[in-house]
């Protein structure tokens, strides 16, 4: 499953790039650097995407007490981070030529800016707490605050004035978005919600091998 994942990731990309510099047109306004959307918008998704997962993990392990699922948690969030991390460097970079400055105190972005330091604040509590039952419930808790934030990360341009624009994909006005565009969207989404599923089986493999390492280690200590 994992190598047809990877194949599938890099075949992805290839189709993506090609459709991204060769198919998609220069949209009007915003002319060429328009198409960093293509790595923005899949980013932010993949980052909502990841949250999610841990989100549904971690309700489940507090629910159940399965490691398992603790395992799949922590996992997904790592990767949510990369992406969140990634969405908010390219949109500071399109914001540059789009609103002439990297930052402002926008409510999509101070929301997204949130639910970054929130992923940051779980890896932290692994990073520097002891491991066992009470930091995967600390962890599971913060899990389901950082769901929490993404829906205020995606109404917050409904809710509040702001400079990001709106929902052009599920706007009520399908001539928004160009088609070839829209569909160069779709592609760049799919690629990357594969290559999330590829990196969460890879990292899950990996945490599963040192959680029983450790364990291994915490055993022979005890009977020493």
């Amino acid at each position: 499953m994992k190598r047809i994942l990877g194949l599938t990731t890099i075949v992805g990309f290839i189709v993506m790039f090609l459709m991204v510099f060769l198919w998609s047109p220069i949209e009007s306004s915003m002319g060429l650097v328009q198409k960093i959307m293509y790595v923005h918008v899949p980013s932010a998704w993949t980052g909502y995407l990841a949250v999610a997962v841990a989100f549904i993990f971690s309700i489940l392990y507090l629910w159940k007490r399965i490691e398992q699922f603790d395992v799949v948690a922590s996992c997904s969030i790592e990767i949510g981070a990369i992406f969140c991390g990634l969405a908010l460097i390219t949109g500071s970079i399109w914001a540059k030529p789009t609103w002439n400055t990297f930052w402002t105190w926008d409510a999509r972005l101070t929301t997204t800016l949130i639910l970054f330091l929130i992923i940051m604040g779980y890896l932290l509590l692994r990073r520097f707490s002891e491991y066992g039952e009470k930091q995967a419930r600390i962890s599971a808790v913060i899990a389901i605050i950082g769901f929490l934030d993404i829906i205020l990360v995606h109404m917050s341009v409904v809710w509040w004035r702001t400079l990001h624009q709106p929902s052009t994909v599920f706007s009520e006005k399908p001539e928004v978005i160009n088609d070839q565009i829209l569909t160069t969207l779709i592609i760049c989404v799919s690629v990357f919600s594969i290559l999330y599923a590829f990196l969460l089986i890879s990292r899950i493999e990996l945490e599963q091998k040192n959680r029983l390492f450790f364990k291994k280690i915490s055993a022979e200590g005890e009977l020493n």
